[in-house]
């Protein structure tokens, strides 16, 4: 049905029944013809549409089985109570053509609130059009700054002129990865501590930094990753791995991909242990035992050296060797004999962590749990026996604390030592 587009403010939807079949004009006329005088010259229909304030009736019906029934649509400019007398007044009409009928008033709508809600769909698709045309000029605007500002700061690095982040001269750890786009989507980030091998032979810049730095290998999530590590396992010292998902390569990751990659990055032995790469596992066991021999070989001709060392007895531990003071009393006395195997039992059996002073003397006992916090408390001693394992964490706070040795059943994941502490753990079983 066709609705005058020059209606103001209301339709009039009157619902039409006659008991014969009768035409369009025939309820036209009716409206017109049952209506004139009833409601005075001030709402006198043909008055109204004259002077626009009725529009043009439009007239929907259909006969069926010698009945019609339709609908009449009267658009209307007057206000709220002049329409509703109007309304009113065509549930009066009784008769249409040579047919009696009947005339229900179905709803009067207001039509303003229809264009209202027009306007405001065809608003927001406006303003979904103007946002997504600003916000494509906005990420072109800024992605053009960052690319620039990235490949900016993006270094070549070593003889190799490795592609790196500007952080990479000056960081404790860096952020080893496959390739130069690697290096600039984490750049993208701000993580600037980075360095890219640019394939699986591993420059010598990389093993150099791998020696003096802590080194988290950042891999691909494919076959290629795996390629990487087993080559730096080879040639290089790997503190932690870090996986991009299956599937995925480092270069693609989000923010928030990247951000809990690195988060839970695994130390090294634990991921070679969960991936059943048991070979890998044993060859990296035997090159970081060689490379903590290697280190305390040189402490012990150091202490050799001091003027002032008292005579000590030497312990050794597999390949680690070590100089010991003589201790007075406590737990300490266990470790002097040379049976490897009596010193792993008493420290198994040891469920604290003892602070001894440089006469051997203990002076201080604690859960291992509290081991750190403690230490922290009150620093104090020369020397720590645990029961527990001896973590980077322990050795961290011993050293600020000015402790020199640390004797522990077992030895965590170790990243980098002091040089002028000993730490000796007796089971070198896991």
């Amino acid at each position: 049905m066709n609705v005058d587009p020059n209606l103001t403010k209301y339709m009039i939807k009157a619902k039409i029944y006659t008991d014969g079949v009768v035409e369009k004009p025939d309820v036209v006329g009716a409206i017109f013809g049952q209506t004139e005088g009833l409601l005075g010259d001030d709402l006198d229909l043909r008055d109204l549409q004259k002077s626009g304030k009725i529009g043009r009736i439009e007239v929907e019906i259909d006969s069926k089985k010698g009945r019609t029934e339709g609908y009449a649509l009267i658009p209307s400019g007057l206000d709220q109570v002049e329409t509703a007398i109007l309304a009113a007044a065509l549930e009066t009409i009784d008769r249409i053509g040579p047919c009696k009928a009947k005339v229900e008033i179905a709803n009067v709508e207001d039509v303003r609130v229809q264009k209202r809600q027009k306007i405001i769909e065809r608003a927001k698709k406006i303003y979904q059009d103007m946002n997504s045309k600003g916000d494509d000029l906005s990420e072109s605007l800024v992605k053009s700054v960052r690319e620039e500002v990235e490949k900016s700061e993006i270094i070549s690095y070593g003889e190799e002129k490795l592609p790196a982040g500007p952080a990479i001269n000056d960081s404790d750890s860096i952020i080893v990865v496959e390739g130069r786009n690697d290096v600039l989507n984490l750049l993208k980030y701000g993580i600037k501590n980075t360095i890219a091998v640019q394939g699986t032979n591993i420059p010598e810049t990389v093993k150099k930094l791998s020696k003096e730095r802590t080194v988290t290998v950042f891999l691909d999530g494919d076959r290629g990753g795996d390629l990487i590590l087993k080559e730096m396992l080879q040639v290089a010292e790997v503190d932690f791995v870090a996986r991009a998902p299956p599937g995925t390569e480092v270069e693609e990751l989000t923010y928030k991909q990247i951000v809990k990659a690195l988060r839970y990055k695994t130390p090294i032995d634990q991921y070679l242990s969960m991936h059943g790469m048991n070979d890998e596992l044993k060859e990296y066991s035997q090159r970081n035992n060689l490379v903590f021999t290697n280190h305390n070989s040189e402490q012990k001709k150091e202490v050799l050296e001091e003027p002032e060392a008292e005579k000590n007895e030497v312990l050794e531990q597999g390949e680690v060797t070590q100089q010991v003071s003589v201790p007075k009393e406590g737990y300490l006395d266990l470790l002097n004999p040379h049976d490897v195997s009596r010193r792993i039992e008493a420290l198994s059996q040891l469920k604290t962590t003892e602070i001894y002073d440089s006469n051997g003397q203990r002076i201080a006992s604690f859960p291992v749990a509290e081991a750190v916090d403690r230490i922290i408390q009150d620093p104090q001693g020369n020397t720590i026996v645990t029961g527990g394992i001896i973590s980077q964490r322990l050795i961290d706070v011993a050293y600020n604390a000015g402790i020199k040795n640390i004797y522990g059943l077992k030895l965590g994941h170790i990243t980098k030592k002091p040089v002028d502490i000993n730490v000796i753990a007796w089971d070198r079983s896991t």
